[in-house]
């Protein structure tokens, strides 16, 4: 029971001080032109929920769940539209073929270490099965991505159990999110310096139809950070390939939720869009990186019902292609600030095998910023 006690305080303890360390937007690195939603965070867009995971357990378990679910109701019975770029493909992201080939996602997102991916597929699916509604499921495609946290955590042992997955989709809500060492987030290192979950939204002007973007990432990936165009990784010395051991590995999973009426073709481009945000922070989506980008509408004009009689045509209205270059800017902006907010709230770890891993230092980043 001490131990237990220990735990939930602890990992209390991480959620609340994710909340206390200013974003860099409250420092005065404003990225971008757009303004962000009122919480600048991917639940910005209506209805979205986000629930965390969190196990931090002995010396070597650093590791946890992040769940995204695009509506309140049940997504498997209106299933939202969606579609799936691969910046690059060194990883694990179950699901994908059927998303690329319908268009719509049918369940919540899953993000997590690599080799949980298993425990997050059948945790999706009993979540699924167990719904009102989905008595007579034979099928659910769960779409459930990774990152590899080994280094902090002990990844061979694979701590996250099904039932873990259901307790981080349940916990799912809408408000702030947790940033930093929370989740799927909780091992991870990104530009050398600990990675983390973080999230960011755009609003559009009225004159571009108001709409919200908002993205929420899990870092673990390498390259020259730049920080609002200021290259903090080359001017600290961290940087790879600084000399022929060196190697810039690792992944980035990025989810890019909008509640504008949006197909899949265009969900997409936006989609494309989200890498050259990771491009804008130093990322380079090396040859051992898992780059992936989720995105969905939450239009509800545009749900696909799970049933429908048949022969029946559809009409939909959705958005031109002159209208999309707002959006394109939006997810750009967002999934940049995103990457920098993970930075910012994560804290230094200890982890598996003794390995530690230092927070971004932001009195020193702060003092390169102001010099530029």
């Amino acid at each position: 029971m001490k131990k237990f006690c220990f735990l939930i305080a602890l990992l209390i303890s991480f959620v609340f001080s994710s909340f206390a360390q200013e974003r860099p937007r409250e420092k005065g690195i404003v990225f971008g032109v757009l303004p962000t939603g009122v919480l600048n965070a991917i639940t910005d867009v209506s209805g979205v929920k986000v629930g965390h995971l969190t196990k931090i357990e002995g010396e070597n378990i650093r590791t946890g769940v992040t769940a995204i679910l695009p509506h309140n109701g049940n997504i498997f019975q209106q299933k939202v539209p969606a579609a799936i770029y691969v910046g690059n493909g060194f990883g694990k992201l179950a699901g994908t073929t059927q998303v690329q080939e319908l268009g719509n996602i049918e369940t919540p997102i899953i993000l997590t270490n690599t080799l949980s991916v298993a425990a997050g597929i059948e945790g999706v699916v009993r979540y699924s099965l167990a719904q009102e509604g989905n008595e007579n499921a034979q099928s659910v495609n769960a779409l459930v991505g990774e990152t590899n946290d080994g280094y902090l955590n002990d990844i061979r042992g694979m701590h996250i159990s099904p039932a873990e997955v259901i307790g981080a989709i349940e916990s799912a809500k809408t408000g702030k999110v947790a940033e930093g060492n929370v989740g799927a987030g909780t091992g991870t290192v990104c530009f050398g310096w600990k990675g983390g979950i973080g999230t960011s939204s755009r609003k559009l002007p009225e004159s571009l139809g108001g709409f919200t973007v908002g993205v929420l990432v899990q870092t673990n990936f390498g390259g020259n950070l730049q920080i609002d165009g200021v290259a903090v990784g080359e001017k600290m010395g961290k940087y790879p390939f600084r000399d022929a051991m060196e190697k810039s590995d690792g992944s980035c999973m990025i989810v890019v939720a909008t509640d504008a009426p949006v197909l899949e073709r265009n969900l997409e481009r936006m989609a494309k869009r989200a890498m050259m945000g990771l491009a804008k922070t130093g990322g380079i989506a090396s040859n051992g990186s898992g780059d992936y980008v989720i995105a969905f509408s939450t239009a509800e004009g545009l749900r696909i019902p799970h049933s429908s009689e048949n022969g029946a045509l559809e009409s939909v209205e959705y958005l031109r292609n002159d209208d999309m270059s707002g959006l394109f800017m939006a997810v750009i902006e967002a999934t940049e600030e995103a990457i920098i907010n993970s930075l910012f709230a994560a804290q230094s770890m200890e982890g598996s095998e003794g390995h530690s891993v230092l927070q971004l230092p932001i009195d020193q980043v702060m003092n390169l910023m102001k010099q530029n």
